[in-house]
């Protein structure tokens, strides 16, 4: 749908996350993949989505001296927040283990931001799901870590493996955004920054 619009522009997605580069493709929205290491460090005071617009922003600064017109840069950032807390990527098995231990029972929040930036503004929104999870057992949380690994996600879960299916209850909001990004919403507003900035056309 916003391949007319596209023809003469090219989004960089600056992420190294599989399951964000197959959004992208499964919205038939093609990206260059640029992805430039920071320090994900944040100030203490921030809380729930000020942590993931700081970082999602943060991670353009990289980019900011090298875009050109016609390119939009997308970069994001993904939290798990529970009990006050922002749980990023578990470093082991061992972290993994008890971030999943502490999101059993109960409900926690997945909060993406995602900021979009060209050479001529930049703009950033972000989404939150609800997420509760259903008790699990010691057994149930070995398993699926020792199996599936899932040392790069946020809260150290992925919904749509198999402890999403046998473990979550509901959600309240945007399943997408627990995968990766909040899809919606970033479709309509990279429409709306080429009917804006680029009015050649309309789709």
């Amino acid at each position: 749908m916003l391949k007319e619009l596209l023809k003469d522009h090219e989004i960089i997605l600056a992420s190294g996350s599989p399951r964000r580069q197959k959004i992208f493709k499964d919205l038939k929205i093609p990206v260059t993949i640029d992805v430039r290491p920071i320090d994900e460090i944040f100030p203490e005071h921030l809380k729930k989505e000020e942590i993931t617009d700081f970082l999602s922003a943060l991670k353009a600064e990289a980019f900011k001296k090298d875009l050109k017109k016609n390119q939009i840069l997308i970069t994001s950032d993904t939290i798990v927040y529970n009990d006050g807390k922002a749980l990023g990527k578990p470093k082991d098995h061992k972290q993994a283990v008890e971030m999943i231990k502490s999101l059993s029972g109960k409900d926690h929040e997945v909060i993406t931001s995602v900021c979009f930036t060209t050479t001529n503004e930049q703009k950033i929104l972000n989404h939150t799901t609800k997420v509760t999870f259903s008790a699990l057992s010691d057994k149930e949380i070995e398993y699926y870590v020792s199996n599936y690994k899932p040392f790069d996600k946020a809260g150290g879960y992925a919904i749509q493996e198999w402890i999403g299916l046998i473990g979550i209850e509901k959600i309240e909001g945007s399943y997408f955004n627990v995968v990766g990004l909040p899809t919606h919403e970033v479709y309509k507003t990279i429409k709306k920054i080429l009917e804006t900035d680029y009015p050649q056309g309309k789709i």
